[in-house]
């Protein structure tokens, strides 16, 4: 599962990216479209659960759950057009799970804005809009070829035509496909075609360091437009988590408590990226390692054992659960199981966010 990180050409993209993924590379000039090849980076997702399972279990090493990212080039208007290599650009959005969109929220006249003025709310519509447009053309060329199939008797061609169609209508009314509620039949009927707009979508207010709650009018305006769509904001001082990513451990820690944080605002980045993809950690604990392992929510236990590896959901046999409050009552995970609180679930549990499991195959 992946995230592309989008926003309109010198909105900090790029250096959100190279925070979230200590990448020390060059400065980039400040004029737009200085990303051309999508970089592609591997983020950890911060979980202190990790941290207090080791305070029962010694491991060897601790492996968190990682989120890949994708820093894609600024889109401008007239994207879905092909103005600013757009039509390019919009194909890198088309092949991720999910979108991290920065929205600039800070004043700077060292920093050029590519529409002159400062104004998030028009920069998210322009982003959205060009979205949508290039979603109508994707679904416009699908559908003759869907309809001659259809024509043949085929029936998945005729389910395929009508959510085109209602597809094409909700959009029409100048709203994006993730705020249309289809059927899992109907989402797979038209998944090739990497509809953008149906991508979740997060935004991230990028603040001024004077601002890091985002109490400026820029983010609450924000706030406003993505609560009325029913997605999350995270306010992140990019600048600054940028220098903060560069430091050592003790260095950042103090830096931080000289700004006022407890944690990176990148941490909040990560899990709310994390949330937004619709994902869950599970953890395996022993002697070797504590680890997260990354599952949907609504995973069945063989498909999240399958996680680990293939043969382990092919031959799954039963998954044996505690959690960690069972460790914080209990102390270890054989006082666990003397207790009688290790759970054996079989091949229909869903597992939830937070298990600890160990699976028994057979193959």
């Amino acid at each position: 599962m992946e995230a592309g990180i989008v926003g309109l050409p010198n909105v900090g993209k790029s250096t959100l990216f190279n925070a979230l993924t200590s990448s020390q590379g060059a400065q980039s000039a400040n004029y737009p479209f200085c990303t051309i090849e999508p970089n592609e980076g591997i983020v950890s997702v911060p979980d202190g659960r990790l941290h207090e399972i080791t305070q029962y279990i010694k491991p060897k090493k601790v492996i968190p759950a990682i989120l890949k990212l994708v820093d894609i080039a600024g889109i401008v208007k007239g994207a879905s057009e092909g103005q600013g290599l757009g039509n390019k650009f919009l194909s890198h959005i088309r092949e991720v799970d999910a979108i991290i969109q920065v929205v600039r929220c800070f004043e700077d006249p060292d920093v050029i804005h590519v529409e002159g003025q400062v104004d998030p709310v028009a920069d998210m519509e322009t982003i959205e809009t060009e979205l949508m447009l290039s979603d109508i053309d994707t679904l416009e060329n699908a559908l003759p070829k869907a309809q001659r199939s259809a024509r043949g008797g085929d029936k998945e061609a005729k389910l395929r035509v009508s959510v085109i169609e209602t597809c094409m209508k909700h959009l029409a009314e100048d709203k994006p496909l993730r705020t249309l509620e289809l059927g899992e039949p109907e989402r797979k009927a038209i998944s090739s075609y990497g509809l953008m707009t149906a991508k979740p979508i997060l935004y991230i207010a990028n603040v001024d360091e004077n601002d890091l709650e985002g109490k400026c009018e820029h983010v609450q305006n924000v706030r406003v437009y993505a609560d009325q769509r029913g997605t999350d904001v995270v306010p992140v001082c990019a600048k600054l988590e940028a220098e903060i990513a560069e430091l050592d451990e003790e260095d950042r820690q103090e830096m931080l408590g000289s700004v006022g944080l407890s944690e990176p605002a990148l941490h909040q980045v990560a899990r709310a990226a994390y949330h937004t993809l619709g994902l869950q950690s599970y953890f395996t604990a022993g002697e070797q390692e504590v680890r997260a392992w990354t599952t949907p929510v609504g995973a069945t236990a063989p498909e999240a054992a399958g996680v680990i590896h293939s043969d382990m959901q092919r031959g799954f046999i039963r998954a044996e659960v505690y959690t960690l409050d069972d460790l914080h009552a209990h102390g270890s995970e054989k006082d666990i199981r003397d207790a009688g609180k290790l759970r054996i679930e079989g091949k229909s549990y869903t597992v939830q966010d937070g298990d600890i499991c160990h699976f028994r195959f057979s193959v």
